[in-house]
């Protein structure tokens, strides 16, 4: 189609307001429930211009973006409204568009009024494709906006030419990250550190992240584990005419890791308070009144019309406040809405205790008396309370800590089996490998004990470096055998480098001529004397997949890993065997 051709049907679409909206759900994983949507416009199905990309080249080629995006906006504020769809609505906006000087200041506020939305619930989301060289004129536009009620949104971080210096100067609301860095990010430790640095800024800035683009259950389950709380993918939910309105069946069932421990149980019925809330409207005197004749009340959950939670009242502030001169002359007859925090954490209550450690963590105004809000589908349920929060982790700490291996510090066979119980509920593939070294047992006849438990130690280290501690597992059976469990695909290349990493890292452990000659001689299990090769690795791989968990249990699992290891070990030197469970 030749580029006058294009131009012809841009100007036909515009005429004919022939524009489509689709709206992508963006999750909020610790309420499991929708934040809201972000609006994205298509072209007539049967156009060239169907794509965006097409549509908004076009459209810029032409001179006409802002024309085409006041459209597409317009379209999507009456489509959400006429949806009916709760959250919040996400409105794709270029800077050309904002600085456009012809572009009429309130037609966005009038037009959301024409539809029925309140300004509190849009999001202007600002996309970077070009160069912004005029930074205070953006922000004088952008700052009207959220006079208006707006929130503001910069989409795409990293991407795009001033990313960080907008994030600096525009102090938006939300970030989201490009998903270039999403993309792989279970496998790719230089984008987990980027993300990680973008929690950091957003913590001190107070903005919220979004990671966009999640299409697999790794990257879903990384996002999790490092706290990334604002979610939006193919994985979770495609741009769709008519979306789905609930979040809690958009997640996958399992969207922590899958491998480590977790003493604490499934889900935070431990820390549930089940204490009454109060609505928005209750007055304050009422509120007052409850914490007076609850001596031990310390927070108060304030709720909305469906039952979600929007803010909560801790006894201190609201004293701080009362005490002031004039205090409850002022206050006591007005609705608690207007003194409760909204700058609250709200966490689900399948939520595992160490994912809400992290949260309570991450906020460094969380006071060790305020209680946080636990949920059920984004429903108040009840109270949690930080001190439970750290007695629950100091105790899970010394239970972890009563099976560990002695020497090692790794996890024993306690927790081995329960790892792989869970694996197996969890229906997850894996590489479960079996680790034993060669020739340790006459090494350590040559060279003592205390040498032996050098080299354990040396292949615990090498154990640890081969593996990503937020998805995979090490633990210590016990004596120079080992269990690790690896969630990734790369688990062969991962294995032979933990091999060459061993062979390496034990050569400072032999005498000259022994390592010279590359073997050594003791006595062997019958008394006679037998030389024997330097230490290696024989490493038993059972390949666990899916739909082969439900007709194993752990001892089974196990005793299956111990044959892949018993036939490595038939094998001289270093070396892997393979058990599939796919072909058992």
């Amino acid at each position: 189609m030749t580029v006058t051709e294009q131009l012809s049907a841009l100007s036909a679409i515009l005429a004919q307001r022939s524009i489509h909206s689709l709206f992508q759900p963006i999750i909020c994983l610790s309420e499991r429930r929708i934040l809201g949507y972000e609006a994205l416009s298509r072209g007539p199905s049967n156009s060239p211009l169907h794509s965006p990309l097409n549509l908004f080249a076009i459209a810029r080629q032409a001179g006409r973006l802002s024309e085409l995006e006041v459209l597409c906006r317009e379209n999507a504020c009456r489509r959400f409204s006429e949806l009916g769809l709760e959250g919040k609505l996400f409105l794709n906006v270029s800077p050309e568009s904002l600085l456009e000087p012809h572009y009429p200041s309130g037609r966005t506020l009038k037009m959301l009024e024409q539809v029925g939305l309140q300004p509190s619930r849009v999001v202007i989301e600002l996309t970077e494709q070009t160069p912004t060289d005029d930074f205070q004129l953006l922000s004088n536009a952008l700052h009207h906006y959220r006079d208006m009620g707006f929130s503001i949104a910069l989409d795409d971080l990293g991407a795009g030419y001033s990313s960080l210096r907008l994030w600096s100067e525009l102090r938006p609301n939300y970030v989201k990250i490009d998903r270039h860095f999403i993309d792989g990010i279970h496998q790719d430790p230089l984008k987990r550190e980027f993300v990680g640095s973008i929690l950091q800024i957003a913590r001190a800035s107070k903005a919220q992240v979004i990671a966009e683009g999640i299409e697999l259950g790794e990257e879903l389950t990384v996002l999790a584990d490092m706290g990334v709380d604002l979610l939006q993918g193919y994985l979770l939910g495609r741009p769709q005419e008519f979306p789905p309105r609930e979040g809690l069946n958009l997640l996958p069932p399992a969207h922590g890791s899958a491998l480590m421990t977790n003493e604490e149980g499934s889900d935070l019925a431990a820390l549930l308070i089940e204490q009454p809330a109060v609505a928005l409207d209750t007055p304050t005197q009422q509120v007052l009144e409850a914490f007076r004749r609850q001596a031990n009340l310390n927070s108060l959950a304030v709720l909305d019309a469906q039952g979600h939670p929007c803010g909560i009242v801790h006894r201190h502030s609201l004293s701080d406040v009362l005490l002031q001169p004039f205090g409850t002359d002022l206050f006591a007859r007005k609705p608690i809405s207007r003194l409760m925090n909204e700058d609250f954490l709200a966490v689900e209550r399948s939520q595992s205790l160490q994912q809400v450690s992290r949260l309570l963590t991450s906020r460094a105004r969380q006071r060790i008396e305020e209680d946080f809000i636990i949920t059920h589908g984004g429903r108040y349920q009840g109270l949690g309370r930080v001190i439970d929060v750290l007695k629950l982790i100091t105790e899970q700490k010394i239970q972890q800590a009563r099976y560990a291996n002695p020497l090692t510090l790794l996890p024993g066979n306690v927790p081995i089996r329960q790892c792989l119980t869970r694996l197996l509920e969890q229906q997850r593939a894996a590489a479960v490998c079996y680790v034993d070294i060669d020739s340790f047992k006459p090494f350590n006849d040559i060279y003592g004990y205390a040498r032996g438990d050098e080299v354990l130690l040396c292949l615990a280290q090498c154990l640890n470096d081969s593996v990503d501690p937020r998805r995979d597992f090490v633990g210590h059976i016990g004596g120079d055998d080992f269990m690790l469990v690896l969630g990734s695909v790369d688990w062969r290349e991962r294995l032979h480098q933990l091999i060459d990493d061993f062979l390496r890292e034990c050569r400072r452990f032999y005498r000259s001529e022994h390592l010279e000659a590359g073997c050594f001689i003791a006595h062997n299990r019958q008394g006679q004397r037998e030389t024997f090769p330097l230490l290696s690795l024989s490493i038993g791989v059972v390949l666990l997949r899916p739909e082969c968990c439900a007709s194993l249990d752990a001892a089974q699992l196990a005793d299956l890993a111990s044959q892949a290891k018993r036939q490595a070990k038939d094998t001289a030197g270093p070396s892997l065997s393979l058990i599939d469970t796919g072909v058992l």
